[in-house]
């Protein structure tokens, strides 16, 4: 499982270096991941696994669900298949490195089965603006959490 939270720093060349326990966790799926995003605000590192697993579902799914051709337009403009370099790093794709503006510090969060990328900042705004609310702490416990 993939959890927690790190800083890191995207290059000048749009790539960033995974946090070296993330790394260890996320090479035993190999080394291509997808990177995409449904809102173009923060970044989402799947493993092609997981990745693969989400296609698997949505290709059972009819070609004239609004939902599924949404989600796959948008993960398609945000999204490319990339390799994990030698040094760690993962390229950010250009359109989803411009929207989200990934520069300089991000924060690496673990979401179980995938990597989420923020600009600090933004991640930070985004928090402030969004706090837990009782109805968030309701779902949680019909979810048993």
């Amino acid at each position: 499982m993939l959890r927690g939270n790190y800083l890191a720093t995207v290059d000048e060349k749009g790539r960033v270096k995974i946090p070296a326990d993330f790394l260890a966790q996320l090479r035993r799926s190999g080394t291509k991941f997808y990177v995409t995003s449904t809102q173009g605000d923060c970044a989402h590192i799947y493993p092609m696994k997981v990745w693969e697993e989400k296609e698997r579902k949505l290709a059972k799914v009819s070609s004239h669900n609004r939902a599924k051709q949404k989600f796959l337009s948008r993960t398609n403009y945000y999204g490319q298949v990339v390799e994990v370099d030698g040094q760690g790093r993962v390229l950010i794709p250009p359109v989803l490195r411009e929207s989200a503006e990934m520069r300089g510090e991000v924060d690496v969060q673990g979401k179980l089965t995938y990597l989420e990328v923020w600009n600090h900042t933004r991640f930070l705004d985004n928090m402030n603006r969004n706090p837990m609310t009782a109805e968030d702490e309701q779902a949680l416990e019909q979810l048993g959490i």
